[in-house]
């Protein structure tokens, strides 16, 4: 069973920036693919951006790219999330991912993950 706890949100102007991070409890963190999603209120959970296990290789949706960066430190068993030139429409809840199998790969598509976070509460004002 893998654990995961995001962090880091919160409130920012339209243009700022945050920084989620999300920790596991996985032993063998580098061996799961991660992925951050959100949801906004009245709206479907959508991907916002995937990475592999050795973190090589990112995937994002295309609403967020050139503006958000996944990364992680599988030393501290961590997957960050460094959201600048934040838009009103990036309000959600975001939650952290982790899927096992073909770790290597980074997914978008929700339905691949096995283990999610609780969520942490994004707002951008404009």
């Amino acid at each position: 069973q893998v654990q995961l706890v995001e962090s880091g949100g919160g409130l920012v102007q339209a243009g700022g920036s945050l920084r989620l991070s999300c920790l596991s409890s996985a032993r063998t963190f580098s061996h799961y693919a991660m992925g951050w999603f959100r949801q906004a209120p009245g709206k479907e959970r959508e991907s916002v951006a995937a990475i592999s296990g050795g973190g090589t290789r990112t995937l994002y949706t295309d609403s967020v790219k050139g503006r958000f960066t996944i990364s992680r430190d599988n030393n501290k068993g961590t997957v960050y999330l460094q959201m600048d030139s934040l838009k009103p429409e990036d309000t959600a809840v975001y939650y952290c991912a982790a899927a096992g199998g073909t770790y290597w790969v980074p997914r978008l598509r929700d339905s691949d993950y096995g283990y999610w976070g609780q969520g942490t509460q994004v707002t951008v004002s404009s």
